[in-house]
């Protein structure tokens, strides 16, 4: 199992690491997130720009990231999560692309979130730009409706790592307790069996609360926790993970 190190944070080994997501509109907004996330002790940071009111302009975008990256003096993953897998800001495919590959060029990622199921020769494209500016890719898919099978969630996560994944990650929704189970049980086994690099994987709503703080026990090398506005359904606050992680 290779694991994935951004300056002085290593997934894949240890306690599972802390990403907290930045989700103001404002410049203002991200900058005082930004310290509260610090404040926090989180391990990285995650700005969501899907949320940022001057995402569209791709340059200014990326001039910023440069300043948030500043601000919270650790690695910082950037996130445009799209509209289909529960982003709030609509976006062409062929703009996804420009957006990131500007962020790349200009701007000051450590980590860039790409969604498994965007056109796979943008990327393709995306992912090696990525690595030959020495920048890591976690790709990731979301399922805000319901838990699929097993064996689904890790034929998703297998082909995460085909297209070349640094770090692969899949969030979905359970609908009762098994499904909780089910993404557990899926987690364990790619580990298991045929993981060759960190995971993140996680159970949403209040369902799957306990999926956030026990995934070091099932293979996840990180989990998302709030400092201040949740980005997503059963998000815990970071005290409150730090003490739960360390105790498990």
């Amino acid at each position: 199992m290779k694991t994935v190190t951004i300056e002085n944070v290593t997934l894949g080994e240890g306690q599972s690491k802390i990403i907290v997501p930045l989700v103001g509109k404002t410049r203002a907004d991200v900058l005082q997130e930004a310290a509260i996330a610090v404040q926090s002790n989180c391990d990285i940071v995650e700005w969501r720009i899907d949320h940022f009111e001057e995402i569209l302009d791709f340059d200014k975008a990326a001039a910023f990231s440069k300043e948030v990256k500043a601000a919270v003096s650790r690695p910082l993953l950037i996130t445009f999560r799209t509209a289909k897998e529960g982003g709030v800001c609509p976006l062409e495919d062929q703009k996804y692309f420009e957006m990131y590959h500007t962020l790349l060029e200009k701007g000051a990622p450590d980590l860039l979130d790409v969604e498994l199921f965007m056109p796979e020769a943008g990327v393709s494209e995306l992912v090696a730009k990525a690595h030959e500016k020495g920048k890591k890719i976690i790709m990731c898919n979301h399922d805000f409706d319901k838990t699929p099978a097993k064996e689904e969630i890790i034929q998703r996560l297998q082909m995460m790592q085909t297209k070349g994944a640094d770090i692969c990650k899949i969030a979905v929704m359970p609908q009762t307790a098994h499904d909780v189970i089910v993404l557990l049980d899926a987690t364990q086994e790619m580990y298991q069996q045929h993981a060759d690099r960190p995971l993140i994987t996680m159970s949403m709503g209040e369902l799957g609360v306990v999926s956030r703080v026990s995934g070091k026990t099932f293979g996840s090398a990180a989990t998302f926790g709030a400092a201040k506005k949740a980005s997503a359904p059963g998000q815990v606050s970071v005290a409150e993970l730090r003490t739960i992680l360390e105790t498990l």
